[in-house]
């Protein structure tokens, strides 16, 4: 690929460090600029500060105000940084109201690390999908994520910290939805960028998996979005096995589901590969005032304390929401 040439800025873009590699250090890209693993603390893996679902033909930054944004979304921010956050993963992708200007805004006034994403989201059928998406090669549209890897997306220079693509729950997948895989796996293989999958079922997740090991891509390159829509625990394990990231991210809208599904984990000692978010908030243009916000806050409000009954302890925490998004996205073993 043409982009093979910035490999070398690539790897030092994620922190690799030419010297002696017991000093290696590895970094992210944060909405402010790369910041060191080792800085990210306690992490939440997938939010959601601003979602517009009126379609890629006509999603725009005219249909909502900056200001009036951040005044909405700043005091969850605030609040949740209570609780010792220090690092959120936006996962709202391009077409979907995207904005790196106003997250870098929203983490500058509010003091957490804010990491935005690269890729396209294909489910619903491609509603939120530019043309091009459906006539270009995935290489093509690699190219596309990569050059936002290296040189910033859009004119704002904030780079992206990890690949976001989404796909619809069909056996066998669509075209479109494998395009957007082998995509997603050019711009990992290029950059290093981990790949986080709107997924759903393990029947969808392992076809993506395998297109991924058919290039040459370890499946610990992949997370699996949305895993809590899996009914049978005994799928997790192979997922871990393989060593899949198993994102169990919609804790901000319930919580009495995840704890037999992160009990499971715990007892059959894979917590190791399981990572957990509330995908809350958000502000929603289309609404009046933005709409309804789901705080960041259910984790450390219910979840910690429904799970502290059953034999959680700190360690697990501290598993969950600082060492395993280490390891995840910051390519730290």
């Amino acid at each position: 690929m043409k982009h093979i040439l910035f490999l070398g800025l690539s790897f030092l873009l994620l922190g690799f460090s030419c010297s002696n590699p017991e000093s290696q250090t590895t970094y992210i890209n944060t909405v402010t600029g790369p910041i060191p693993i080792a800085s990210m603390g306690i992490t939440l893996i997938h939010e959601h500060m601003l979602v517009d679902f009126i379609g890629a033909d006509s999603v725009s930054s005219e249909r909502y105000n900056q200001e009036e944004v951040i005044a909405k979304v700043l005091p969850y921010l605030l609040e949740v940084k209570k609780y010792g956050v220090k690092t959120i993963f936006d996962c709202t992708p391009s077409y979907l109201a995207k904005d790196p200007v106003l997250l870098r805004k929203l983490s500058e006034q509010s003091g957490i690390h804010l990491v935005t994403n690269t890729g396209f989201y294909g489910e619903v059928g491609g509603k939120y999908l530019p043309d091009f998406a459906f006539t270009e090669t995935a290489e093509e549209l690699a190219n596309r994520w990569i050059d936002e890897f290296e040189n910033g997306i859009g004119a704002t220079g904030i780079k992206p910290g990890f690949i976001k693509i989404s796909v619809n729950e069909e056996k066998p997948l669509r075209e479109i939805d494998a395009k957007l895989v082998k995509a997603a796996g050019f711009t990992h293989r290029e950059t290093g960028l981990q790949i986080a999958s709107h997924t759903g079922t393990w029947t969808t997740a392992k076809q993506e998996i395998k297109i991924l090991q058919e290039m040459g891509i370890d499946a610990s390159a992949f997370v699996w979005v949305h895993a809590q829509a899996e009914e049978d625990f005994q799928n997790y394990f192979e997922a871990a096995k393989l060593g899949v990231w198993i994102s169990l991210d919609g804790i901000g809208w319930s919580v009495d589901e995840y704890v037999a599904r992160l009990l499971f984990a715990k007892e059959n000692g894979f917590l190791g590969q399981v990572l957990i978010s509330h995908d809350a908030g958000w502000y929603d243009p289309a609404k009046p005032d933005g709409g309804d916000f789901q705080p960041f806050t259910n984790i450390f409000e219910k979840l910690m304390l429904a799970l502290n009954a059953k034999g959680f302890d700190e360690a697990d925490w501290e598993m969950f929401l600082e060492k395993n998004p280490k390891r995840a996205f910051g390519n730290e073993q």
